[in-house]
């Protein structure tokens, strides 16, 4: 898709838009030296957006691709916002072969909310190495159904859960283990590796399911409401809601995490 430009300047002479984003194609934003500065605290955060932008892809295709390695990332930074352009290996495991794949994991800010810290992550583009350019706009608003948008929702109590179990789904010990990116939904929210361990995992969305309950694990938009346990060093209990939705533009996901004290 082409990019929305209102005004141009440009950075080491590569036009930059509106947003603040270089105006190049695709694999600029991977291959420009000028903008390897990365923000990133440890390589197991960039661990974690890799295997984001596969789930998205996973999902939105109906592929089960598996994180082999990441290879190398940039950052282009603006006053917003921080995206990260990350090369990976990844693996089809249905033909055992080895690929690279490309992802563009962006942090689009943090907020105060009552007692809620908010995180706004976004997936931007998720596919096999090629040379087109991103579609950075997320519609978050013209797009989407307004139950997935504004204030995050506060945590689930028990009552609401046995009033209207139609738009709920507690997630079964099976589901865990064939969904595996819950576990790193989870450590986004904490940015600490394994181990963890799932208390309860409650989905929702505001459409009831058709066939069966846990068919809401694979509904576009949905927040998840999420209780586990570290158990490394310094062991405690935490509580996050995890907002996912997508705009509708191939390639998007939104995730907005709130850690709930």
């Amino acid at each position: 898709m082409a990019w929305l430009i209102m005004e141009e300047e440009e950075v080491d002479g590569i036009p930059v838009n509106e947003f603040g984003r270089l105006e190049i194609g695709f694999d600029y934003g991977f291959d420009f030296t000028g903008i390897v500065t990365p923000p990133v605290s440890t390589d197991y955060d960039v661990t974690l957006y890799a295997k984001l932008g596969l789930y998205c892809y996973n999902f939105q295709k109906g592929t089960n691709l598996k994180f082999v390695r990441w290879e190398k990332y940039n950052t282009s930074t603006g006053t917003a916002y921080i995206d990260n352009y990350i090369t990976l290996e990844a693996m089809d495991p249905s033909c055992n072969s080895v690929f690279s794949f490309q992802t563009v994991f962006s942090a689009a800010g943090c907020y105060n909310q009552d007692t809620y810290h908010v995180q706004d992550w976004r997936v931007l583009a998720c596919r096999p190495t090629c040379g087109k350019s991103v579609n950075e706009y997320f519609d978050r608003h013209e797009a989407m159904d307004p139950f997935y948008t504004g204030k995050m929702p506060k945590w689930l109590s028990d009552d609401a859960l046995a009033f209207d179990n139609k738009k709920y789904y507690v997630v079964q010990e099976s589901d865990l283990h064939e969904n595996d990116w819950l576990l790193v939904f989870m450590e986004m929210e904490l940015k600490v590796s394994p181990p963890l361990e799932i208390n309860k995992v409650v989905v929702e969305t505001k459409e009831d399911y058709i066939t069966e309950a846990r068919e809401k694990l694979h509904a576009e938009n949905a927040i998840f409401y999420i209780s586990y346990k570290y158990t490394g060093v310094s062991s405690s209990d935490h509580k996050a809601i995890i907002r996912k939705t997508m705009d509708g533009i191939p390639e998007h996901m939104s995730l907005e995490i709130a850690l709930v004290k």
